[in-house]
């Protein structure tokens, strides 16, 4: 049986990847730092601090996994960008992989990010688009990805590397943009927002998963972009919403102003995603934020 571990599995992205994962026929061991109790007892729950050595070699050798999806990063709100626990997340990851391999694991799928690309020329490639990040978050997630890819060509581990662009959906952190929103209108709060030009690539989570789950499962290498490819206002994301809601009266355009680094494109190209995977996304906007909202009624209701 192929038998996968699971970091960041109480995660945004990493949650929704577990089902899909069972659906698929793995046996899924899960990684928290925290205890866990899981309503799912199909799903094998280790508690582990992936930064700490002994523990990952512990981990491994328990569970001798044929495939590895790593999620987990350092991912406070506003914190993240600047974080020096960047640093310590590209020497837990490479720990992680080198453990991974001397196991026995065959393939691993780690998770990357559009900011890993230089934002100046808005539509983003992985042949193309110049690897010049802005941000220590994007500049480290990038280190991995090539230590990654030196590592597969040494050993010869099948590895991709999926960079993720603006995911959204149940159980994203409350004060990004889609989620607060919606808080706000359900509350029957004014909506403050910036002006929404900004036109940026957004793909609900569990397609965000689904694309994971589909890499994993491939033999494609190298970095892949896991977006809809689909260019949409920020404004545009905004009012449907509201309209969702029925209270576009209480949206304030305008009002928080963007930063001069706030990039006015940013799409990935998804021909790698959608002709070597085969893959597309199942979940059109409109749905993705209607179950958003859906799920943050219910949040609130609780």
């Amino acid at each position: 049986m192929k038998k996968v571990v699971v970091t960041g599995s109480t995660g945004f992205i990493g949650q929704h990847s577990l089902p899909l994962l069972l659906e698929r026929g793995y046996e899924v061991h899960a990684v928290s730092s925290q205890p866990i109790n899981s309503s799912n007892p199909a799903v094998h729950w280790h508690q582990a601090n992936l930064l700490e050595p002994a523990e990952i070699s512990r981990l491994m050798f328990q569970v001798k996994p044929s495939h590895l999806l790593h999620f987990a990063w350092f991912a406070i709100p506003g914190k993240y960008w600047t974080a020096l626990e960047n640093f310590q997340w590209v020497q837990g990851s490479l720990s992680l992989l080198q453990e991974f391999a001397r196991s026995g694991g065959q393939r691993v799928v780690m998770a990357g990010t559009c900011a890993e690309y230089n934002w100046d020329y808005g539509y983003c490639s992985e042949k193309v688009t110049p690897l010049v990040p802005k941000t220590l978050y994007g500049r480290c997630k990038n280190s991995l990805q090539s230590l990654l890819d030196a590592y597969a060509g040494q050993t010869g581990i099948s590895s991709a590397w999926g960079r993720i662009f603006f995911a959204y959906g149940p159980h994203e952190y409350g004060d990004r943009l889609v989620p607060s929103v919606i808080r706000s209108l359900l509350q029957g709060k004014t909506a403050p927002c910036s002006h929404g030009n900004q036109i940026r690539d957004f793909l609900y989570v569990k397609d965000v998963a689904d694309a994971f789950v589909s890499l994993l499962e491939s033999p494609v290498s190298g970095p892949i972009n896991i977006a809809s490819g689909q260019p949409v206002t920020l404004k545009d994301i905004i009012y449907q919403i509201a309209e969702i809601l029925n209270r576009s009266e209480l949206i304030e355009l305008g009002v928080i102003p963007t930063s001069a680094t706030d990039p006015p494109l940013l799409v990935g190209d998804i021909g790698r995603l959608r002709d070597e995977l085969c893959w597309q996304p199942q979940f059109s906007l409109n749905q993705g934020l209607n179950e958003a909202v859906t799920w943050w009624k219910n949040q609130t209701e609780a």
